[in-house]
């Protein structure tokens, strides 16, 4: 089996070319040099920095995640421009915290970088969006937040994205979660035949107006007061 060839890694401050690395070990292999940066620039609020085979993930303080994106984004000599991912995993062991990653990448400079939130156990399940930096997480943190329960403040439309609106089972990806639900077959089926799929989407996205009476109350009245969805 052959392995993926390994993620590249960007140029430096001397304007050197990137190159893409080979043989990369497992651990050990040079961090990427955004992580130095941050450090120097964030201090105490970059937790920890591994390299697994030859990919940085840097974890960060939840409180400055949003104020950290916005700088790789902005700052010229980082130049984070794409988010391709955010998601979050949670472990068996009931005492690891939660964690929220997001898997960013420079592409003036080739770099990946994955960054990383631990949420404690019992701690609210709360992290701040970086909707204001990329518009593409919009969508990311809805799915995140529909399959763990994650709430990302100041998203600007936070609500299910995959299961309906009226989904009461819980978050499907959570480890608590039962294999076949909550609910016994008979009653999910029930609830999924008695759902409007219609009353997922905001008045702009609908082609049927009357669906608009079947949509929660406080989204009613959100919509009412001039509020736009997405983008």
């Amino acid at each position: 089996m052959t392995s993926s060839p390994p993620v590249a890694r960007g140029g430096d401050a001397t304007g050197a070319a990137p190159v893409t690395p080979h043989n990369v070990p497992r651990e050990g292999a040079p961090a990427n040099p955004t992580a130095a940066a941050l450090r120097e620039r964030f201090g105490d609020s970059i937790r920890r920095v591994d390299v697994i085979w030859g990919e940085t993930t840097v974890y960060v303080a939840r409180e400055r995640v949003l104020e950290i994106v916005r700088w790789l984004h902005d700052d010229p000599e980082q130049q984070y421009d794409y988010l391709s991912d955010v998601t979050a995993v949670e472990f068996r062991d009931p005492e690891r915290p939660l964690e929220v990653v997001w898997h960013l990448r420079s592409l003036p400079r080739r770099r990946f970088l994955r960054l990383k939130v631990e949420l404690a156990k019992g701690a609210p399940l709360e992290v701040q969006s970086v909707w204001p930096v990329y518009r593409g997480a919009d969508w990311l943190e809805r799915e995140c937040y529909d399959m763990f329960g994650i709430r990302f403040t100041g998203h600007p439309d936070l609500r299910r994205i995959l299961m309906w609106e009226q989904y009461r089972e819980g978050f499907p990806l959570r480890k608590d979660f039962p294999l076949r639900g909550r609910f016994s077959r008979a009653e999910q089926l029930r609830q999924a035949l008695a759902a409007n799929p219609e009353a997922r989407y905001s008045m702009e996205e609908l082609s049927i107006a009357d669906a608009f009476e079947d949509l929660p109350d406080d989204m009613r009245q959100r919509l009412r007061a001039g509020e736009r969805t997405g983008e």
